[in-house]
């Protein structure tokens, strides 16, 4: 999600809490840009200023990185997968500590993923899965949970690694090779800022790819199965409200989504020559023609 988009959201969030930026509030913005061994210096810089609140966004590694900094100033994070799982808190309902946070639950949903591909390719010999090497947590849970949907019938499933730009343009490359006949694209930070890469790919070597956000649907891609991350980035920002309120970082459950987003894009699938499946057609929440 680009970074205005980001910005509407949180502000959002945060006005829902009488915080307006610029007005009664300051926000202070790092950017890692992917590279994970700036995360420490980023934070501290950050906890050297005793901001009063550190939102991290970006997945898993960011937030984690934000809590080894700091145990006392408060932290509200975004994820893909389980915050439990993942390290970060020792309980949904009650946090504890100094952390809390949503979770768009993406990674979660892999094997459903997984499942809507199967429906609509069900003779496909082979599905790839595309997953972030420097992303390792959600990367390790993605490929499990994809293994294990799989297994029952008894679906050929290739993992298939891309850290970098040119990393997915040289997984694309060797798909043939590969005898992959479908995608799903795994939740990271990485493959949210390359989506248009992405996209472009995909129709570019014809292969069908089922993504974890709206964004890519809208964006010219196939098909996507996730929770609206928008939502998630509103919440943030009401947490970072409340606890500027005086609410401890602990006391406040982290949200998990109510809904997950099914979005079709028909141009696509036509110029995949694809057909899809009424059943998959009727329980879309929206399709793009």
């Amino acid at each position: 999600m680009r970074m205005r988009a980001f910005s509407s959201r949180f502000r959002q969030g945060l006005s829902e809490s009488s915080f307006v930026e610029g007005r009664n509030i300051a926000v202070e913005y790092r950017f890692a840009d992917g590279r994970w061994d700036r995360l420490p210096s980023l934070i501290a810089d950050l906890v050297r200023r005793q901001v009063a609140v550190i939102v991290t966004t970006g997945g898993v590694q960011v937030a984690l990185a934000a809590k080894a900094a700091t145990s006392t100033i408060p932290i509200v994070f975004t994820t893909g997968g389980d915050p439990i799982k993942e390290g970060l808190v020792h309980s949904l309902n009650r946090p504890g500590g100094n952390i809390t946070g949503a979770t768009s639950s993406s990674v979660e949903a892999a094997s459903k993923r997984l499942g809507l591909l199967r429906e609509i390719l069900p003779k496909v010999a082979v599905i790839g899965a595309l997953v972030d090497p420097n992303d390792p947590i959600s990367a390790d849970s993605e490929a499990h949970d994809m293994r294990t949907a799989a297994r029952p019938f008894e679906q050929r499933i290739e993992i298939l690694q891309a850290g970098s730009a040119s990393d997915i343009e040289t997984v694309f490359a060797n798909l043939s090779a590969m005898q992959v006949g479908a995608l799903v694209v795994a939740a990271t930070p990485l493959f949210s800022t390359q989506a248009n890469q992405l996209v472009g790919l995909a129709a570019h070597h014809a292969i069908p790819t089922l993504y974890f956000r709206r964004e890519f649907a809208e964006a010219g891609g196939l098909i996507s199965y996730g929770s609206n991350l928008a939502d998630s980035l509103r919440v943030v920002g009401v947490y970072a409200g409340r606890i500027l309120k005086g609410e401890k970082p602990g006391d406040l459950p982290v949200q998990k989504p109510t809904k997950f987003e099914l979005v079709i894009n028909l141009k696509c699938a036509k110029a995949l020559g694809l057909t899809l499946p009424p059943g998959v057609l009727a329980i879309a929440d929206e399709v793009i023609e």
